[in-house]
Order: C-alpha cells, then structure tokens, then sequence
C-alpha cells in the first residue's frame, strides 16, 4: 500500500473513532457502512454517486456528510422514494436538487425516472448502495436496488451494496407472479423475502433477473456480528410512516389493506399500528373496540384515507406482533365488512391489492370464503422452492427451519 493511502485509512479511521465510537462500545453489530476501513476502497474510485437516504448512517452521522469530510469525490446522489434524508411522504415525487447540507447534485429515483439513465451514470464509476430493507417485496427500496443494478451493468459501472440486517427477516407469503410485476414487486420473491439487500443483489445478479444475460460488477461489505433470525431494532425510522419496530413488524401484514377501503392508520401518530374503516361505524361488533380520525400531519401523511371521518377498528399498540406475515387482519375486516352489508366495498382498489400481494389469486380465494390455512396452501410449493434457491445467496448464517 502506498503512503497517501495509508495516511488516508488513518484518517477515515480518525474519523470513525470521532463519529461512531460511543455505537461501536455498547454494541458488537456493525453495517456495512460502519466499517469505513472497508471503504478505504472508495479513496481510489475518483467519482461516486451515493444511493442513499435518512437511514444511510455511519455511527451517528449521514454516509453523504462522512465522506464529504473524508474528502471522497462524490459528485451525485440518487434519491430513492422519501427522498435523501426522508423529507418525502410516502408515493409523493421526489425532485432532482442539490442536496441541502453538502451541495451535492441529487438524481430522483422516485417519480417518472426511476432507473438511472446512460447520461446519469456517465460522470461516476461506481454506484454505493446503502438503504434500509425492511424484508417486504413491496418496500419500494429492493426495487430501486434492481433498476441501479441493471443499469450498471448495461453501462460499465460497479455497485457496493453496504449491507444492513433485515428487521423483519422471515420468509413468508406468496412468491410474486411475474404477470404482476410492478414497482411495488419487481423480483419474483415472496412477500416476506428473508434476505438483506446485499443477499438480494446477489440473488438478482445469480439469477439473470436483470435480462438480457446481464449481470452487474457487484461488492457487498456484509454486516458484522448479525446472522438470520437476530432481532434488529432499526435506529432511524427508514420511511416517514414506519415510525417504530412495532409499524415495521406490522407493515407486511397491513400493507395489503392499501388495497381495500380500510385505513391503516395513515395521518394518525400510529400508522400501521391500528386498522379501521367509516363503513363500520354503524356495526356493533365487540371487536371494534377503537376509534380514529385521519388528519393531514407533516412529516407523515398529507392526504390520508377517510381524511376527517371516524374509522371504527382495532388498535394493535397493545398487541402480539405476528411472526411473519398473516392474513387474519384483512379476512377479519372482510367479514365485518360482510356484517355490515357492504362487502362491495373492501376492495377499493383491487388491481392495487393484486399487485401489492404479487398473485390475483389470493383476492379471488378471499372472495370465496376460503380461510388462510387453505389460502397458504396454494403458495407453499412456490415458496418451498424459493427458499431452496435461497440458500445460495446467503451470506449470514440462518439454523432455522
């Protein structure tokens, strides 16, 4: 190693002392982007593009600020949806700028442009790739690590992943039907994909998901000290209506009432942390036990569902979080639904809800009256097979069944 290098991996380790040393002593856990002796490697790329956003944290302090003062050359940001650092509600369009504290160019991936162009790429050479998964296919973060893959490979450009554990890490529910693709589902995976981000871009890369033969110049710095099955409580909330580990451990079961006319709670200061609906204000149900009324609130909704209407319901603050992902919630508020004599209205959006849960066939058996052991069925072949594929991408050790 030449002497300007070495003094450079002494200075990004000066800075990782003085930035995250209070982090690294109460805890044997780190990220990808933690390890900047790792990163040493960035010092010889002459210009980077950062795939960032609010959870991109280096101990205590954003990825883009501690390369900056590193000295790194990073001459753009891409934006994924929230934005850079999670101003952004959630489907609101994220706009090209200049990122506020540093200046630096930033490139929407969020909006009409969501794979970055030839143009866009033609002034970096590698693409670092640091956002929080959550676990669920339709977390639209995996989607915008497929379009920054594929467009690196078809344009000469490295992608390194730095990897962060998956805080809702089971693999569950149906594995997507390609008729179905979408930005909310663009990897044929299941619901709940089991995977960190760095596992998934090994899997895109090992599977010829790109198309075309394609296959990106690919590094993952993986976490140290996490392996499948560790809980991970996130230290930054990774989209504006995930506010805590209880929304996130709820998000894969509720997000599918996106789909229906039931309010997960958005415009409330509980978003997917209780359900209900203006339909059932009449029904007298033991189980609906709550009330709320969805309000525009900065920061996490400006036009909620049932905006200014009371939405009957249960609050699930109190409650067990499922292990995995379950149906019970939406067949629950089907059948109340059903009670109330408007079951013509719960599914609101149903192209929505089929995209959402990757297959139409789950809404067709819920239609039906069939219960979730017999709607689980129809999906356990597929998934078998997915988690077998799985395996091969693993870079964490993972002892359960």
């Amino acid at each position: 190693m030449s002497y300007p290098a070495r003094m450079h991996m002494k200075s990004i380790a000066a800075v990782w002392v003085m930035l995250a040393l209070p982090l690294a002593a109460s805890a044997q856990l780190r990220t990808g982007a933690e390890q900047l002796d790792k990163l040493v490697r960035l010092a010889g790329k002459s210009r980077i593009t950062l795939a960032v956003n609010q959870t991109s944290l280096c101990g205590k302090v954003h990825l883009v600020d501690t390369l900056n003062r590193l000295g790194t050359n990073v001459v753009q940001l891409f934006a994924p949806e929230h934005g850079i650092r999670g101003e952004a509600d959630a489907g609101e369009t994220v706009r090209d700028g200049k990122d506020v504290r540093t200046g630096i160019p930033i490139v929407s991936l969020y909006g009409k442009n969501k794979k970055p162009q030839p143009g866009q790429l033609a002034e970096t050479d590698a693409v670092v790739f640091d956002l929080q998964d959550v676990g669920a296919r339709f977390y639209t973060y995996i989607s915008t690590l497929y379009y920054v893959m594929q467009a690196c490979a078809e344009n000469g450009k490295e992608v390194i992943v730095l990897d962060r554990p998956n805080p809702c890490d089971y693999v569950d529910g149906p594995v997507l039907d390609l008729k179905y693709r979408s930005f909310v589902g663009m990897l044929p995976v299941p619901l709940l994909h089991g995977c960190t981000t760095g596992e998934l871009a090994r899997m895109i890369n090992g599977e010829g998901w790109l198309g075309n033969g394609l296959k990106c110049r690919l590094t993952v710095i993986p976490v140290e000290g996490w392996e499948h099955g560790q809980p991970y409580p996130l230290p930054v909330k990774p989209s504006p209506n995930l506010p805590n580990d209880l929304s996130v451990a709820l998000y894969p079961s509720l997000c599918p009432f996106e789909g229906t006319s039931v309010s997960v709670g958005r415009g409330t200061p509980f978003p997917f942390q209780a359900i209900g609906s203006p339909y059932l204000n009449k029904l007298d149900d033991k189980a609906l036990d709550f009330a709320f009324t969805p309000r525009p609130l900065p920061g996490f909704d400006k036009n909620p569902l049932h905006k200014e209407q009371v939405c009957r319901g249960s609050d699930l603050r109190e409650s067990p979080a499922p292990k995995g992902f379950t149906l019970r919630y939406v067949l629950a508020f089907y059948r109340l639904y059903k009670e109330a004599g408007c079951a013509g209205k719960f599914f609101s959006r149903p192209q929505w809800f089929d995209l959402l849960m990757g297959t139409g066939q789950v809404r067709q058996d819920i239609l039906e009256g069939k219960t979730e052991d017999e709607i689980r069925q129809g999906w356990e072949k597929e998934l078998e097979r997915y988690k077998a594929m799985r395996t091969k991408y693993l870079l964490y050790k993972d002892t359960r069944k």
